[in-house]
């Protein structure tokens, strides 16, 4: 059965080569090498996996992300950034997807009207074009919006039923200033138990067109792995979404220190213990095998 990790990042040092945005928490030298990746790959049996983008959303940024897909392109693919300045989206989006490996895009913003009562037209949505393209073109969305865009997903659901959406780390919508890293340099997300973004998520469900990821658990845990005050969020996800429409991910590299990766290729056993085989398989492989249309993987 293929197992998949459906969500993560790699990262070379800041160069010429490979040119990215730095700052005080992500530093000129500070790397994720995709060949550590891989040896943690092969060590657990992981086939194939998600490359996300970071480091700076303009297309030279993407350099060392392109030569990873290039470098691998039976074991990868790739989600790419947009500038959120650009005039021109859509060429942005076809160069970087054109004969890549790149298959989609990350938002973090939907840019449409804050109040939920207000009058609605997604044509006047910041993001639009970006998902209006995405149906032309077949992209993928991936989508970590913040909690005060979360009702607005829906609009853009109904009017373009065709694109194919990714929700990340378990639909869970950070709040404006909650947002953090911590000392391991590790992104934190402050949640509440009770958070309205969750309501929006298990409305979402209704989307055939919608999966999500079982994933960033470490980011939002008040407990140590294996993180067990979030397993009823997974049920919740598990029974409104089912295993089909599910995919693990481990959040590659702020995991590998605490817990380590092969930890986390163990949590949907440690979460959701209840799974039937099928169940399993699919949500460590088989759904992002299909959804995202992964290429059979050669001999070696």
């Amino acid at each position: 059965m293929p197992r998949i990790d459906a969500h993560l990042h790699v990262f070379a040092r800041a160069s010429a080569e490979f040119p990215r945005e730095t700052s005080a928490l992500f530093p000129a030298d500070r790397e994720a090498p995709v060949e550590t990746l891989l040896v943690e790959m092969e060590a657990h049996r992981i086939h194939q996996a998600v490359l996300v983008q970071l480091g700076g959303t303009n297309t030279e940024h993407h350099a060392y992300l392109l030569h990873c897909l290039k470098a691998y392109p039976d074991r990868f693919l790739g989600i790419g950034l947009i500038p959120p300045d650009t005039p021109d989206p859509e060429t942005h989006m076809d160069r970087l997807a054109h004969a890549t490996g790149v298959i989609g895009f990350r938002l973090t913003s939907i840019g449409g009207p804050r109040d939920p009562f207000a009058r609605i037209d997604v044509r006047d949505f910041e993001t639009y074009r970006i998902w209006k393209r995405a149906a032309e073109n077949d992209y993928v969305l991936w989508l970590y919006p913040q909690a005060i865009d979360a009702h607005l997903i829906p609009y853009l659901l109904e009017a373009f039923p065709q694109v194919r959406v990714v929700v990340n780390h378990l639909g869970i919508c950070p709040g404006e200033g909650k947002f953090s890293w911590d000392t391991k340099g590790r992104p934190q997300v402050e949640t509440p138990m009770y958070n309205p973004a969750f309501h929006t998520t298990y409305r979402l469900a209704r989307y055939e067109n919608v999966t999500v990821h079982l994933s960033g658990q470490y980011a939002f845990s008040k407990e140590a792995f294996p993180y067990r005050d979030l397993a009823r969020w997974h049920e919740r996800l598990l029974s409104n979404y089912g295993a089909k429409r599910l995919m693990w991910a481990t959040d590659f590299p702020w995991i590998l220190e605490d817990p380590g990766y092969g930890p986390l290729t163990d949590i949907i056993k440690e979460l959701l213990p209840d799974l039937s085989t099928d169940e399993y398989h699919d949500i460590m492989g088989r759904t992002a095998k299909t959804f995202l249309r992964f290429p059979n993987r050669t001999a070696g």
